[in-house]
């Protein structure tokens, strides 16, 4: 695998009113060519939450973060830094973490959700010690994870609902 250095360029999306975080992996390449999260049109992070928080999906970056902080949703990445080849996460090497200490002290955050397997393993190993707080496994909501189709990622992701009380 060709991997190569990349550097997390956008801030995380939160204010003092978020309640939960979802934590991906780090930004994957159409991501990181739209500068903001899940920007694949393939990802199905947008069209779940949107289900769940019963609103119009939202298409642009500003209607995405409206959405985010008006449900007192914090979203960003375990990864500040790494290598990584495309946006496989199975080839994530040399991480360097982000600094959760801003989030975790300005806002109210209650629970922490890693959206798919490497994000909580990832987490779990760089972040944890630090931040002392648990994180919940949800089902990825990449296109990668094909065994989860929209029905069931709706029935697992639902506890964020729950959790806000929607």
């Amino acid at each position: 695998m060709d991997r190569q250095f990349q550097t997390h360029t956008f801030e995380p999306v939160f204010d003092e009113n978020s309640e939960i975080l979802i934590l991906g992996t780090f930004p994957s390449v159409k991501s990181r060519e739209c500068n903001f999260y899940y920007g694949h049109p393939q990802n199905r992070f947008w069209a779940l939450l949107s289900k769940i928080l019963k609103t119009d999906l939202p298409k642009s970056t500003d209607e995405k973060k409206r959405m985010l902080l008006a449900n007192r949703i914090a979203v960003w990445d375990v990864i500040k830094s790494c290598e990584i080849s495309n946006s496989a996460d199975s080839s994530i090497k040399n991480v360097v973490p982000n600094d959760f200490s801003a989030i975790l002290s300005r806002a109210k955050i209650k629970t922490l959700y890693a959206n798919g397997k490497t994000a909580e393993r990832l987490y779990n190993k760089f972040v944890k010690e630090n931040t002392g707080r648990e994180i919940v496994l949800l089902p990825s909501t990449s296109p990668a994870n094909a065994s989860f189709g929209m029905e069931r990622l709706l029935k697992e992701w639902s506890v964020i609902g729950k959790d806000l009380n929607i």
